[in-house]
């Protein structure tokens, strides 16, 4: 069924009082109205600052963190960067799920990767018209920028006319301060 994955994942969440949204290319999907293509995973990103809060409503998943491109499990310690990824496993059914912890102060996602470009964060996760969060879509477009692969160029091409204006602006220049010379920027300038 389309979706069924971001719909279990709302499920999983419900106990969970803090922003959160999928992110990836479900994200994107979710952006659009509709499945543009298969997903492999689920992936949803939180605030780092709600890591715990996060492992107590997800009691019954154990979690292990990614470090250094190995898988270790995470106890309770609280997680700094570069440490952003956790790979949850539920207990009973197995399903799983990734978390990608997301910095932000004082209201502005911070991007992990170069903490001079920003992003407000009051539209860090926006509501799809099934009612599901998710990452806005030009973060999302600006992981997906690096080392970009087929499906995260299909991505950025389904989704670059739909973002507005603003949003446009704001990834092209800060892909012109990341990575400037990416393949991206002149079709975000074409508007």
């Amino acid at each position: 069924m389309i979706l069924e994955a971001c719909r279990k994942a709302v499920e999983w969440m419900k106990d969970f009082d803090r922003p959160w949204g999928v992110a990836g290319g479900w994200a994107i999907d979710l952006f659009l109205g509709n499945q543009t293509r298969e997903h492999s995973d689920i992936e949803i990103a939180i605030l780092r600052e709600d890591q715990h809060r996060m492992k107590n409503s997800l009691a019954d998943w154990s979690f292990q963190k990614a470090v250094k491109g190995k898988l270790v499990d995470w106890e309770s310690e609280t997680l700094e960067l570069p440490i952003h990824e956790l790979h949850g496993v539920h207990e009973k059914s197995g399903e799983r799920l990734e978390v990608l912890l997301n910095e932000v102060k004082n209201g502005e996602w911070i991007f992990r990767r170069d903490p001079t470009i920003i992003f407000q964060g009051t539209t860090l996760f926006l509501i799809s018209e099934e009612g599901i969060p998710h990452l806005h879509p030009a973060i999302v477009l600006l992981y997906k920028a690096k080392n970009p692969r087929e499906k995260d160029h299909a991505d950025f091409h389904a989704v670059k006319e739909l973002l507005g204006d603003e949003d446009r602006q704001w990834l092209c220049g800060v892909l012109e301060i990341h990575m400037p010379d990416h393949e991206w920027i002149p079709h975000l300038r074409e508007h």
